[in-house]
Parts: structure tokens; C-alpha cells; sequence
């Protein structure tokens, strides 16, 4: 069918057998498939849930739109490419510097709208010209270079807000994040993140319970000073509904915070192509005339998540690796998990836990996960064959690096200027084109196989842009 709903029984609709896979317009049977969309919905729950709570935003109402979110991908692509739309974790750099400029909920979630759109569009552009379009204008070495940005410009926030609250809950809750990622397999490995949060959880409760309230500094309480405090402030779960709509709130629009945001959608791009690529070769199918849909479709839910007040989206490495170990990639499945994440959206109870995460346990888990982000950068380089020997390459990386991790400023006027991720994207994007364009032509050792080489994407067995940023383990 058009719309990619009419599922056909796989065999008789028991376990595939060896060699065999459930492909996407294929199901099995329904007690097994409401089972597996079980199974999308805890690996995703922990960093849809978290990611909001991290960005200052409702993780009940990021979990609701990340099943709507989800639906309408499913519809975008008629079925053809399974995939489940969580949090973004692209958009931290853009939304603790729009926090720190002053802005709120409503300015983080005008700037996810705005970036949300470009998506869509560049999803449209692509639909038009062809996949190939993606390493012309994002080459490995622009868009490795913009992945790193998001995730090392976010050391200060780890460093100022969140690791001084309770120090020696981050650090064993790092140490327990680190370790479940890298000893765990399979399946427990690809929601470590969320092990890492029930971890610090109860360590957090077992310090209040031995050892009494910390004396630190609240952000956004006690006017920058340090009073007594419990770690674990549940006071707001017991208001709680358990039934209820999640807060929404509309988006107000600042041409600073949406330039901060739009360095985002070229990760979104590459996590988006990365998750089309992956699935086409785990089904053995090709997937390129899907890539623009896929692209536009993640657009249109994170412009409409974020036009209620809720999280931006992107496609999930934690669902492919479900997809991976079980060999069903039935779209039966996400719809399922979609209707769950819905009901799940609707319990306030639920969201009100999660927000009463101690500080000192986001410092454990953001510690891993910023760096991670940043490093994905770098994996983009080895993975596309970056050559750094070539200055065309290595100046403009060079001076964005510098830039966006250090948080450099160009101030036009009062009211408008361009820093950090934004400025170090721009410096970086354009002057690499330029400076291709204008010394590569000249050069007998960088003409044309020169410049295939650079744009070209990597070659052998890894052959795709990267996996999505916000995985939580490199197998994903």
C-alpha cells in the first residue's frame, strides 16, 4: 500500500529462521510483534527521556512527540525505511548557549522550529538532486568537523553547571556509565545511558539516606550561593497526575538563538543518511530515492515538536541495533512503539521522576555523552579519509575548531551577532568550499582525483555517513 500499512505474514509468523529477515513491509505475528515494539521502546525510552531533561525541556511531552513524530515518519517513507524518531542530542551546544544568553524555554524550542524547517527543506533539496547531494555540500571533512563542535562546546556546561553540584556522585556515575558501555553487550549496551540514570539514581538516594544533604549551588535557586540540599528532590512527583497533558508552550523566535541551532541540521543530515544507509544494507536494499523523504520527515517532526514546546527529533541508533540482534525490521513494530510512547506522554507521574534527576548524575552521563558526541566528529574524519595534509582541509577545520569550542564571538551589531558552534559551522563550511574552488583548479596535485577523493564518500566496508549522534554505544 502508498502509505506502507498493509503488512504481510512473515512464514507463519513465528521467529525468522537463520539467514532470513522480517523486511519492513512484512510482519510477524501480533503477540510478537506488540513484544518487539516493546522491546523499540525501552531501548529508545532512556535518551528520549534524559536528552529534554538535560536541554531544560518536558521529557514527558519529548516522549509523546517522538511517537507522533514517529507515525509520521513511518507515513513520509510509505514504510520503507524502519526507524523510530527520539531526542536529538545534536541540539545541546546551541541550547545551553542559548541558556547562557539569556533565553528560555520558549527561545530553545523557536530556534528547534526554525532548524526543524531547514531540515524538511534541505530533505526536499535532496529529494530533487539526489542523495549524492549530501557529500557535495557536507564533504566528511565539513560535516566531521560540525559534529565535533556540538560536542566539545559543551565541556563548560558539564565543568560549571552540573559536576559541582554533587562531585562524587558524577564521578562514580561516570565511572558506572563508562563501564556498562564498554563490558555490557548487545542489548543492555544500547541503553546504557538509561542503566547510567537508574544507577545515579540510587546512588544518589543512598548518599541522602548515609550521609545527609550536600551543601552546593542550585542553578536558578539560592541567587548563585550554596545552601543544604537534598540530591533527590521529590517533592514535584507526588503533584504529579498520573493521567494528564504534558506542558506546552509556544515557541518565540530570536535570529541569535536560531543561527546558534542551525548547525544542527548538518548533523541531523548525516544521522538521517547514516540510519537510511545502515538499514538499506542490513535489508539488502537500495534506499537512496528514500533518503530525501527521510530527511524531510525528521524535519517536519522537529519543527513540530518543537512548535508545541517540545524536544527536537532524530532517527535512533538504539532502535537499529534492536533491528540488528532480532532481524525484524517490520515498521508493525515502531507503530507499536509509537502508540506506547503516546500513552506514555500522557502520564505526567512518569515525566516528574525523571525531571527530579540529581544534578551530580547528569554531570556522570553528560561527561560521557558530550565527549562521545564530539568524538563521533573524528570518527567522521577516519571513517571518509580525511586528509589533513592538505591544507584545504586542515586551515578552515583548524580556525572552526578553534572558533566554535572556544566560544569565539563576531558582534554586527547589539542585537545581532554569530558565536560558538554557529560562527566555527560558518568559518569552516564556506571557507572549505572557497578555498577548494579556488586553489584545487590550480594545483596539479589536487585536480580532479584530488577533489573525488575528499567528497567522495569512504570506501569498503564502511561506506555510509555516520550513525546517529546520540548513540549510546559504537556498535549501535
Amino acid at each position: 500500500m502508498a502509505l506502507g500499512l498493509g503488512w504481510k505474514l512473515h512464514g507463519d509468523g513465528g521467529t525468522p529462521r537463520p539467514g532470513e529477515i522480517v523486511r519492513p513491509d512484512e510482519r510477524l505475528s501480533w503477540g510478537r510483534t506488540m513484544g518487539l515494539g516493546a522491546q523499540h521502546v525501552v531501548a529508545m525510552f532512556g535518551a528520549t527521556f534524559v536528552f529534554p531533561i538535560i536541554m531544560g525541556l518536558d521529557p514527558n511531552l519529548a516522549i509523546l512527540m517522538s511517537g507522533v513524530s514517529t507515525v509520521l515518519f513511518l507515513l513520509i517513507v510509505q514504510g520503507k525505511v524502519p526507524s523510530y524518531l527520539g531526542t536529538s542530542a545534536s541540539f545541546f551546544g546551541a541550547v545551553a548557549a542559548i541558556r547562557a544568553g539569556g533565553g528560555d524555554s520558549a527561545t530553545v524550542t523557536g530556534a528547534i522550529l526554525v532548524a526543524g524547517v531547514v531540515l524538511a527543506l534541505s530533505g526536499l533539496l535532496i529529494r530533487l538532486v539526489g542523495a549524492q547531494a549530501i557529500n557535495k555540500v557536507l564533504p566528511p571533512v565539513v560535516s566531521g568537523a560540525v559534529v565535533l563542535l556540538i560536542g566539545f562546546n559543551l565541556a563548560p556546561v558539564v565543568a560549571s553547571t552540573y559536576w559541582p553540584q554533587d562531585q562524587w556522585t558524577a564521578f562514580i556515575t561516570m565511572i558506572g556509565v563508562i563501564s556498562m558501555i564498554v563490558l555490557l553487550r548487545g542489548f543492555w549496551a544500547r541503553i546504557a545511558i538509561f542503566l547510567g540514570l537508574v544507577f545515579g539514581y540510587a546512588l544518589s538516594w543512598a548518599f541522602d539516606e548515609l550521609l545527609g544533604p550536600i551543601t552546593s549551588v542550585l542553578p536558578g535557586a539560592g541567587a548563585g550561593k550554596a545552601f543544604a540540599h537534598d540530591r533527590i528532590d521529590l517533592s514535584g512527583v507526588g503533584d504529579a497526575a498520573w493521567l494528564g497533558l504534558p506542558r506546552t508552550h509556544a515557541p518565540d523566535f530570536k535570529t541569535s538563538a536560531i543561527l546558534l541551532a542551525l548547525p544542527a541540521v548538518v548533523a541531523l543530515i548525516a544521522e538521517n543518511a547514516g540510519h537510511v544507509k545502515a538499514v538499506a544494507e542490513m535489508t539488502r536494499t537500495d534506499l537512496d530515492g528514500s533518503m530525501g523523504r527521510a530527511i524531510f520527515a525528521d524535519g517536519l517532526g522537529t519543527a513540530m515538536a518543537g512548535g508545541v514546546g517540545g524536544s527536537p527529533t532524530t532517527t535512533y541508533a538504539e532502535n537499529i541495533g534492536v533491528m540488528a540482534a532480532t532481524r525484524v525490521y517490520s515498521t508493525a513494530a515502531y507503530y507499536v512503539a509509537a502508540v506506547v510512547a503516546i500513552l506514555i506522554g500522557f502520564c505526567p507521574k512518569v515525566g516528574a521522576v525523571i525531571a527530579a534527576t540529581p544534578g551530580g548524575v547528569l554531570g556522570g552521563i553528560t561527561v560521557v555523552l558530550y565527549g562521545m558526541i564530539g568524538l563521533l566528529g573524528v570518527k567522521i574524519w577516519f571513517e571518509g579519509a580525511v586528509d589533513f595534509g592538505d591544507p584545504v582541509n586542515l586551515i578552515p577545520v583548524a580556525a572552526g575548531v578553534i572558533m566554535g569550542i572556544g566560544g569565539v564571538t563576531l558582534k554586527f551589531s547589539e542585537d545581532f551577532t554569530i558565536q560558538g558552534i554557529a560562527l566555527g559551522t560558518i568559518i569552516t563550511l564556506v571557507s572549505h568550499h572557497l578555498l577548494r574552488a579556488l586553489v584545487h583548479p590550480r594545483r596539479p596535485d589536487a585536480g580532479e582525483e584530488g577533489r573525488a577523493r575528499a567528497e567522495a564518500p569512504p570506501s569498503g566496508p564502511v561506506n555510509a555517513p555516520p550513525g546517529p549522534v546520540n548513540a549510546p554505544h559504537p556498535s549501535s
